[in-house]
């Protein structure tokens, strides 16, 4: 009989740091998401996919869990699915992380069982839709249907208690409720249950929170209507998470299709966790470990500065997978401590598939053709999936000591870095004109990212791709900078395995290539 493990867990720190917790260490989801319908066929998993991540150096899998796939039936359960998936997953040595598609995904609700589409026709149907403003049904169940949402928590309970009973080796390690969520093709749900709520005075707790009173509109104006809605699916969303951390306290996250152009609630699912209405979620729903974004847009760090606020950890849970998703992680990692990584599509990273997302389901889902586009994108993600993998006990180290500092490229010809005793000046190699869209010199690179640790006053580690880095004295210091030592190599579990010493013409100039790497670098100072 095998022994359980230690619960996964976000565990915060005294500075209110928030660090994920897996076998009672810190852990880094070196991950992917799996396209939608890989995980519905065990012979499939087993053909396609695994052998697809297996170059890749991943510590875990992220892939969903279907509501119609347990409960085919009202109140019959078939758990031979997630229960093949778990197995699957330890004989490869990878953890994962579910998606519990239920009532919601992508703002509609597509992944339901049959049962409950059969019943989810009309205004007084007992799973009853999401209208518009014109009284048209859309594919979406209400969140204002509390027969509905009670389905959903039972089915969830269900497959966490079974989870529990079955994984004592903690291969699940921790759950999304829900995808996506929100309204699409309008601002608001028009239901007749929905509407009436509208017209009610906020909730105590929100208009504490904000200082205002009334209904949604006299409180919150032209946000009324997604304020309304982002409170009822968070709500929605803590009666399912609370039912399944009653029978099984693993971590669980919801994730956001963020808000963009076009820039108005419907156009974006109206209600999700987008940033501005994060605090409102948290109000609703305190069973909730973090709120993720799901960045398909060219912003990235800047979403990511954006999640990573008062309290609330890094997790990705989806980025674009292409060449440029190895110096996302850099940065992602090296800035803010991401908990999770995970490109979406990631069994297709070293080719694509015949069934690849076509273009107008991406123009629909308001995402650049290029999210999807892998070309030169295993490699490079297995590389540095291998680097940060092996060295993480540094990166935490560093973290807590405050002395890693992270930088990608974003328009911008580089960056100048405050270290302790020197200025670190950055310029960048990379893609920036043809990542947003030119023809420049960079057309046939990825973007520059990477991050810089202090191990000391004079020596540190250089970690990322497509950059060059000039140390410098302080502004007004009559001194000049040195390299005392240049060095190539790798870690092997935290411990470093050098390469070449570089010297002369190749130990002058500091620059990492494009392909993810790490350098050792000693300084010194002289008059």
């Amino acid at each position: 009989m095998s022994v359980q493990k230690e619960l996964p867990q976000f565990r915060k720190d005294k500075l209110g740091r928030v660090s994920f917790y897996v076998d009672g260490a810190p852990f880094i989801a070196l991950s992917g998401e799996l396209h939608n319908s890989s995980a519905s066929s065990l012979r499939y998993m087993d053909e396609k996919v695994w052998p697809a991540l297996r170059p890749l150096h991943m510590n875990s899998v992220i892939l969903p869990i279907t509501w119609e796939s347990i409960e085919p039936e009202e109140n019959s359960f078939d758990f031979s699915l997630p229960d093949g998936l778990i197995a699957a997953a330890r004989r490869e040595g990878l953890r994962l992380i579910l998606l519990w598609f239920g009532l919601w995904k992508n703002g509609m609700s597509t992944y339901v069982p049959g049962w409950v589409k059969s019943a989810s026709s009309g205004k007084d149907a007992r799973f009853f839709r999401v209208r518009d403003g014109f009284g048209k049904p859309l594919d979406c169940i209400s969140p204002f249907c509390a027969e509905a949402v009670g389905a959903d928590a039972k089915a969830f309970r269900a497959l966490m208690q079974h989870i529990s009973e079955i994984d004592a080796d903690r291969t699940v390690i921790a759950v999304q409720v829900e995808n996506e969520i929100g309204v699409l093709g309008a601002g608001r749900d028009y239901s007749d249950a929905a509407s009436a709520a509208y017209l009610q005075p906020i909730p105590d707790s929100v208009a504490r929170w904000y200082e205002v009173s009334g209904s949604w509109e006299e409180a919150f104006g032209a946000d009324g209507a997604e304020m309304l809605m982002a409170w009822q699916y968070a709500q929605a969303v803590e009666q399912i998470a609370s039912q399944g951390k009653s029978v099984y306290l693993l971590p669980m996250y919801v994730n956001a299709w963020l808000q963009q152009h076009p820039d108005r609630a419907g156009a974006y699912p109206s209600g999700g966790p987008i940033a501005k209405v994060k605090e409102l979620w948290k109000l609703a729903a305190p069973s909730i470990s973090c709120y993720a974004p799901d960045i398909y847009v060219n912003n990235f760090g800047k979403v990511c500065d954006e999640y990573a606020t008062s309290g609330n950890p890094l997790f990705i849970p989806e980025v674009r997978a292409t060449k440029d998703s190895a110096s996302f992680l850099m940065y992602a990692v090296g800035k803010h401590g991401a908990l999770c990584f995970a490109p979406f599509g990631i069994e297709d990273l070293f080719g694509k598939r015949s069934d690849e997302i076509g273009g107008n389901l991406l123009s629909a889902l308001n995402i650049g053709a290029d999210a999807f586009d892998p070309s030169g994108a295993g490699n490079r993600l297995a590389a540095a999936y291998d680097l940060i993998g092996n060295m993480k006990e540094l990166i935490f180290e560093a973290h807590r000591k405050k002395q890693i500092h992270a930088f990608l490229e974003y328009h911008d010809a580089g960056t100048t870095i405050h270290l302790t005793h020197y200025d670190a000046q950055i310029s960048y190699t990379g893609a920036s004109e043809s990542f947003f869209g030119g023809a420049g010199k960079g057309a046939d690179k990825a973007v520059s990212g990477g991050f810089i640790i202090e191990t000391d006053e004079n020596s540190f580690i250089l970690c990322g791709s497509g950059y060059s880095v000039q140390f410098l004295p302080r502004p007004g210091e009559a001194k000049a900078v040195g390299v005392l030592k240049k060095e190539e190599g790798r870690y092997q579990e935290g411990v470093w395995i050098p390469g070449r010493t570089l010297n002369g013409d190749e130990g002058y100039f500091i620059s990492l290539s494009d392909f993810p790497q790490v350098q050792k670098v000693r300084l010194f100072e002289y008059e």
